[in-house]
């Protein structure tokens, strides 16, 4: 996720400082102390910080805080875009699920997961405490785990990542639209932002993480988000059973496709500051990386509409749609590694490959409601592995630190493989504990009444259109 080029510094951290206890009783008193705490000593050590003597860029800084805002805007774009593909009594329930991370896993992000992804990790499993609360994050010192150092803040990079955060959880809730209680679906996702996400982050991109240690290369989050995403929706599909109308064979038709085209044109160009942003840097690599997510999001939407047009006999807007997300999915993880052709190639192939992954579900009788598993899974994967056989020292001399420690391409390739299955078996099986625990505390599925009569009326007393 962040570039190699930044080099290791120190500073002064100062311990946090105690606060008197509120004279309020039982937990209420606790929780305020323990809140108040953390904010104090956020306080106390950012002003302890002591600035490094790598200087800051403010260009490369201007970018990353860009890149931010535009993949801030892909979560209400993935919202516009399920919104469109659902039934017309559930478009707002829909895009509630999206809109309501960016609330939620901000908080949560900056309080708890922030440090377990990129604290100081002593196993490779899951980050330290250093950062709870906001601790000690500092927008004049770099990210201090690295080696070698970046030119951005830790505070921007902080940011950066948050927005990552908030996306991934969303991505899922694509697979289990229409038919799960809000309620269940909002403690489901901040116990995985936790307990899911957290540590992959940690495996893959914290410079103390056990795969990053091996050489796994994942440039923007193949494994992290979309892999992580698709193989936990999986997991959520098979733990809610199928919509009702399935079961009854009634149409499930989309409410409004030009919401959808909308939504997938807007993340297309918030993947630029997801990919590109991911350099942290204003050079080489994040221009190659913007071209490289370009070129793959255009191979990938021809791929599909392809493959649309020999299997079914006609292209479809949705198809279009979905293609360049495909593309999109299989480029995140090799985009700042490959050059320009292997990034169409990768695009048109994960294009095509998805567009008849998305039959498994009808096969196999799951129901992901808005194909998360067959694009995000399935591309996530793919795109993870390819990177492994195209990435080039030449784009990225970082690529050549990998192909060192995995003693040649057949190891990187392996490596690759080896992340793909650690991090797709972890969010699968973790998410289904998940739901089940939910299950038991808030219950998850909609009950039958409800989601006949559409969600947005039933759980939210709105609806989507009053025309």
């Amino acid at each position: 996720m962040y570039g190699h080029n930044e080099i290791p510094i120190t500073h002064d951290k100062l311990g946090p400082k105690p606060i008197a206890s509120l004279c309020i009783s039982g937990k209420v008193a606790t929780l305020i102390s323990l809140l108040l705490l953390g904010v104090t000593s956020a306080f106390a050590q950012q002003d302890g910080l002591k600035p490094t003597t790598v200087a800051i860029d403010k260009t490369d800084t201007l970018w990353v805080l860009v890149a931010s805002v535009l993949v801030l805007l892909m979560t209400p774009a993935l919202a516009l875009f399920y919104g469109g593909m659902v039934r017309r009594k559930n478009i707002l329930s829909t895009m509630m699920h999206s809109f309501t991370m960016m609330g939620i896993v901000s908080v949560v992000w900056v309080v708890l997961t922030y440090s377990l992804s990129f604290g100081k990790t002593s196993n490779g499993f899951i980050g330290g405490f250093e950062y709870l609360f906001g601790n000690g994050i500092s927008m004049k010192a770099a990210y201090p785990y690295t080696t070698p150092l970046g030119t951005i803040p830790a505070g921007i990079f902080m940011i950066f990542q948050m927005m990552f955060a908030i996306i991934t959880p969303a991505l899922i809730s694509g697979a289990i639209a229409e038919r799960m209680k809000f309620g269940g679906y909002v403690l489901f996702t901040t116990l995985w932002a936790i307990l899911i996400y957290a540590p992959v982050a940690c495996w893959v991109w914290n410079p103390g993480g056990w795969l990053f240690a091996r050489g796994a290369l994942d440039f923007a989050g193949g494994t992290v988000v979309h892999l992580a995403s698709g193989a936990s929706a999986l997991a959520a599909c098979i733990a809610l059973g199928r919509r009702r109308a399935l079961e009854h064979r009634d149409p499930i038709l989309p409410n409004n496709l030009t919401t959808t085209l909308l939504g997938a044109g807007l993340l297309w160009v918030g993947w630029i500051g997801f990919n590109a942003g991911s350099a942290l840097a204003m050079n080489d690599i994040a221009l190659s990386a913007f071209l490289a997510t370009h070129l793959a999001a255009a191979a990938g939407m021809i791929g599909w509409l392809i493959c649309e047009k020999l299997h079914f006999g006609k292209p479809t807007a949705l198809g279009a749609a979905s293609g360049l997300v495909a593309g999109l999915v299989g480029i995140t993880p090799a985009a700042g590694y490959v050059a320009p052709m292997p990034a169409i190639l990768i695009g048109l192939f994960v294009g095509s490959l998805c567009c008849f992954a998305v039959g498994i579900k009808i096969k196999l009788k799951f129901d992901d409601s808005l194909d998360v598993v067959g694009v995000h899974g399935i591309g996530g994967a793919t795109g993870a592995i390819l990177t492994g056989v195209l990435a080039s020292a030449a784009v990225n001399p970082s690529v050549a630190d990998s192909l060192k420690s995995n003693h040649g391409r057949v190891g990187l390739v392996f490596t690759q493989v080896l992340g793909v299955l650690a991090v797709g078996a972890f969010a699968f099986v973790g998410s289904y504990l998940l739901i089940k625990l939910t299950q038991k505390i808030t219950g998850v599925r909609a009950t039958s009444a409800e989601e006949d009569a559409g969600l947005d009326i039933s759980l939210h007393g709105e609806a989507g259109y009053n025309l």
